[in-house]
């Protein structure tokens, strides 16, 4: 049995739709270009928009020992395609089994039937089935058989979730916000830390990002710290939004610390974040991280990294 779960409105499976498939990690002006061609076709044709995308990474199943970051976790993937309009994203369990479904048998159980699909909207490089078997000309195919039509879309030169991940692992942060279209982000709930920015007279938020988070390489960044509204967590500060400068590493002035992701709100010491869901997002790297040979001399630099994230945010 294929196992999936809705993520938006209620709606009857007796309705046909237009789909648009892909893992859709970090949901990138690429990805935008397939979902908003779905979304327009879907309007024209008095149909719902629906995104299928995978949980888990499929890479995790068939490439064994790898698991690539995420760039956006589920919840977050499926706020952002709801914001280009689709009508609902629907998560497909990616298990063994449909690892091994072959392309008409993808066709078949998941789209004509599961989906009722009209019209299939992908990119021109889209592949699926066993071992990726099929590719948009089967597709097209298999629409003829199962009555829907197929579209594809001209991709992005060199854009890829990949291409993104390869810039945050080098620290470059604004080339990642120009593929992505928006800053990257991380989330997490905010967890007690060492303190030690406190103590310096610049209070963190030392966020607790989940497994394999695409975090950024080691370094000083400008970005904003933000209080995201999740079920079951504290709801302070509901929705707002600060300006901060960003820590990521294991603070080498201080020996023997986990990596972490630290942000502070800048000029603000009055801020109780624990237990809160937060999202830090990266608007430029500042520098590397340094051993400083005295407190002083941090001190310093943290006044200066504070200056211009202040600048690079206003």
């Amino acid at each position: 049995m294929i196992r999936h779960k809705r993520m938006g409105p209620g709606v009857r499976d007796s309705e046909r739709s237009v789909v648009t498939i892909g893992v859709f990690d970090g949901v990138h002006l690429g990805h935008r270009r397939v979902v908003e061609r779905a979304v327009a076709v879907a309007r024209e044709r008095g149909l719902r928009a629906v995104a299928l995308t995978f949980e888990p990474h499929p890479d995790e199943l068939v490439r064994p020992g790898h698991r690539p970051a995420r760039l956006t976790r589920p919840r977050r993937r499926a706020d952002l395609l709801k914001q280009l309009g689709v009508d609902e994203v629907r998560v497909l369990e990616f298990t063994l089994e449909m690892s091994r479904l072959s392309p008409a048998e993808f066709a078949q159980r998941v789209l004509a039937d599961g989906l009722r699909a009209a019209c299939v909207v992908v990119g021109e490089d889209f592949t699926f089935g066993h071992r990726a078997e099929g590719d948009t000309e089967t597709l097209r195919a298999l629409g003829e058989k199962y009555d829907f039509t197929v579209e594809t879309v001209m991709l992005l030169d060199a854009l890829s979730s990949t291409e993104i991940r390869e810039r945050l692992v080098s620290g470059d942060v604004r080339g990642a916000a120009a593929d992505l279209g928006r800053p990257h982000r991380v989330e997490g709930v905010v967890v007690r830390g060492y303190q030690r920015g406190r103590q310096l007279g610049f209070p963190t938020a030392n966020v607790e990002t989940p497994p394999q988070t695409a975090i950024p390489a080691d370094g000083v960044y400008a970005g904003w710290l933000e209080c995201v509204p999740v079920a079951n967590l504290p709801a302070l500060y509901e929705g707002e939004r600060w300006p901060a400068a960003i820590s990521v590493g294991t603070n080498p002035t201080f020996e023997g610390v986990p990596r972490t992701v630290e942000a502070y709100a800048l000029d603000r010491d009055d801020l109780e974040l624990y237990g809160v869901h937060v999202a830090v997002e990266f608007a430029a790297r500042l520098r590397g991280n340094t051993k400083f040979d005295s407190i002083e001399g941090l001190i310093t630099q943290i006044h200066a990294d504070v200056a211009e994230a202040r600048r690079l945010t206003s």
